[in-house]
């Protein structure tokens, strides 16, 4: 078999039809999954990502497909299309947002349920609407339990600490946070893994302490201009966010990020531009 030398992480948020930032179109994403299946990509479950990461051999076209937070197009749109095409995808969820009831519909299915963009899902979640946008724990465990989607800790409340006058306290409510999503994927699911992703993509060295003391060995950034080889520091996991375009864009990005010379000198320029701008 060929293996990976690097697999690309895919990072998603919302798959729907209400467009908005950080958002792909149900077209677009089929296309991209329509891509990867016509080009022989094998999407990795977590722990075949961990087993890359330590030398094991993976599929030469492999990646890694992620969502974060557990929004509810993911269940309306993202679900039904992975299964269509047979691939299967990583959701790290904000369990404090997580509601109970019964399944809603999703495509291919009557009745399917309203779509909001980024932007209302935020004012609904604050204004205490949140089972209007989010995913239902009924809705997590049909996931699960169909090999689709498996669930990860993405905090509880998806809060920045680090800012405002609670940032002299940022370590203790990371802390309670870890806890608190630990115990809320360990009573719905019954387990919690050691994969986790940190929240609006913030962490610095006393999170990572943190992190690794409640449990959690692999850390995924939103950070894009690395590459996942074999021997990558399991606290430092890199992504890149997935546009709302086709798949033989997403496609490019993908053959780019695993290439073993063009892939660094991409990131080393993308990384100096970015620089600049920050400057």
């Amino acid at each position: 078999m060929n293996r990976a030398t690097t697999v690309p992480v895919m990072m998603y948020h919302h798959v729907s039809p209400a467009a908005g930032m950080i958002t792909c179109s149900p077209e677009n994403f089929e296309d991209q999954l329509r891509w990867l299946r016509r080009h022989g990509y094998t999407s990795l479950t977590t722990n075949q990502f961990a087993s890359h990461l330590e030398g094991q051999p993976v599929p030469a076209k492999s990646v890694l497909i992620t969502f974060d937070d557990g929004y509810l197009d993911n269940w309306v749109y993202a679900y039904p299309l992975l299964k269509q095409y047979g691939f299967n995808a990583v959701l790290f969820v904000v369990t404090g947002w997580i509601g109970d009831g019964a399944r809603r519909s999703h495509l291919g299915q009557s009745g399917l349920p309203n779509m909001f963009a980024h932007r209302e899902c935020e004012q609904k979640i604050r204004g205490e609407q949140a089972d209007q946008v989010m995913l239902r724990w009924s809705e997590i465990e049909h996931m699960q339990q169909h090999g689709v989607f498996e669930f990860h800790s993405h905090t509880h409340t998806h809060t920045r600490w680090d800012k405002g006058a609670q940032a002299a306290h940022k370590n203790q409510h990371m802390q309670e946070e870890l806890q608190q999503s630990r115990e809320v994927l360990t009573h719905q699911l019954g387990s919690v893994s050691d994969h986790f992703c940190w929240p609006q993509g913030y962490f610095d060295a006393d999170y990572i302490r943190l992190a690794q003391a409640a449990g959690f060995r692999y850390l995924y950034t939103t950070q894009a201009f690395g590459q996942n080889r074999v021997g990558t520091d399991p606290t430092h996991i890199y992504r890149f966010a997935v546009r709302n375009t086709s798949g033989a864009s997403v496609g490019r990005r993908i053959r780019v990020a695993a290439h073993p010379v063009i892939g660094p000198v991409f990131n080393r320029w993308k990384a100096w531009k970015r620089s600049l701008r920050a400057s």
